[in-house]
């Protein structure tokens, strides 16, 4: 009877439990998000933007907003001469090329011109049937010598002027900027502001993205030349530039600074300048390097220093003291001390996690109680 009971209990139970509906499956309970931050991890391609950046200084890819000035810092389509310069050593070079060099090529070229269609003319078969046996003159001999003789002096003072200003070394209280090469893109260090880094690829065109990914705007900056994070250096503060390179040879080349410095895997190259106005400029590599060599931009902003300071602030750097020289020491890559070094000795401790509680056993000596080393001639 009791059984039965049972039976009779445990069928209605289940009649009941057929007719109510099925509740969903709980997710796992997750903590919760703070409003406006994504638990995505940005990316070159793909880039989560901040909802609302407390700082003005970080409304475009962690750099200020700002937008390329018709003509100045990128070529222009069928425009021909130098970009307009914004360094002391970049004027003094464009008025060398356009005031000096351009007319006195020309020159050259019209006078080797008119002496050729006047030989030509003058010493035809027709006016000259009889050819003339002259072998020497002295005097054509001696002007066609020193004249071109002349000319090159006078253009060696300006150009070691030039070619000595560009590889003068930088002040004290300069600001020091690490470019890296690698295949394909450049890398920023700013070793003198608490040696953060900076990454900056090229942005592609919208239909060579995927959906969602970011891609370039005119905002950015022209085609090929827009990077998705730019450098940012102050107004009127000299720079001290140093090159290298991860992989093979780079070049760092900004047409508006008159600036092309390669960077050579295991060499530091160094050059400095001073940029005298504010706005954003674009170059490139300038040396053969692979496959993707058309795809390393540079984008720099020049900002005032205030400016600069903030960012640097806002990026978590910090600002040296006014006027002290340098004294940070610049690894070469792959060297003690680079940040390839670190990056691969904390790939190592996360890997293998943290050492604890390691018995080491102690090292025999042959040198009795003394306890040094055996070197030398210790104990013959």
């Amino acid at each position: 009877m009791r059984r039965r009971l049972h039976g009779i209990a445990l069928a209605a139970g289940l009649a009941l439990a057929a007719a109510a509906p099925i509740a969903a499956a709980p997710t796992p309970q997750g903590a919760a998000a703070p409003a406006g931050v994504s638990n995505i991890a940005p990316t070159t391609a793909s880039a989560t933007a901040p909802a609302a950046p407390t700082s003005p200084l970080l409304a475009m890819d962690g750099a200020p907003a700002m937008t390329a000035e018709a003509g100045i810092g990128h070529p222009v389509a069928g425009r021909y001469g130098l970009q307009p310069q914004v360094t002391n050593n970049g004027r003094f070079a464009h008025w060398f090329h356009d005031s000096i060099l351009v007319p006195l090529i020309v020159a050259i070229c019209v006078l080797v011109l008119l002496l050729l269609l006047w030989v030509v003319f003058r010493f035809r078969r027709a006016a000259n049937p009889v050819p003339s046996k002259t072998s020497h003159n002295t005097a054509i001999e001696i002007i066609w010598t020193l004249a071109p003789v002349l000319i090159l002096v006078l253009i060696a003072v300006p150009s070691i002027g030039l070619l000595q200003a560009q590889f003068k070394p930088a002040p004290a209280g300069a600001v020091t900027l690490k470019a890296i090469g690698n295949q394909w893109y450049w890398s920023y260090q700013y070793p003198d502001n608490g040696g953060f880094e900076i990454t900056a690829n090229m942005l592609k065109e919208k239909d060579q993205v995927a959906k969602g990914e970011r891609f370039r705007t005119d905002a950015d900056g022209p085609r090929l030349l827009a990077a998705d994070n730019r450098v940012v250096l102050p107004v009127g503060v000299p720079i001290r530039l140093i090159t290298t390179s991860q992989d093979v040879i780079h070049s760092w080349a900004m047409p508006a600074f008159w600036i092309k410095l390669d960077a050579v895997p295991g060499r530091l190259n160094e050059t400095s300048f001073t940029i005298e106005k504010p706005g954003l400029y674009f170059g490139q590599c300038s040396e053969l390097c692979g496959a993707r060599h058309a795809f390393m931009p540079i984008a720099v902003e020049a900002v005032p220093p205030a400016q600069f300071a903030a960012w640097v602030r806002a990026k978590g750097g910090t600002m040296p003291t006014p006027g002290k020289p340098s004294d940070k020491v610049i690894p070469q890559p792959g060297a003690e001390g680079s940040a390839a070094k670190q990056a691969e000795g904390n790939a190592a401790d996360a890997a293998t996690g943290p050492v604890e509680n390691v018995t080491t056993a102690a090292p025999s000596s042959s040198q009795g109680a003394t306890g040094n080393p055996a070197t030398g001639n210790a104990g013959q």
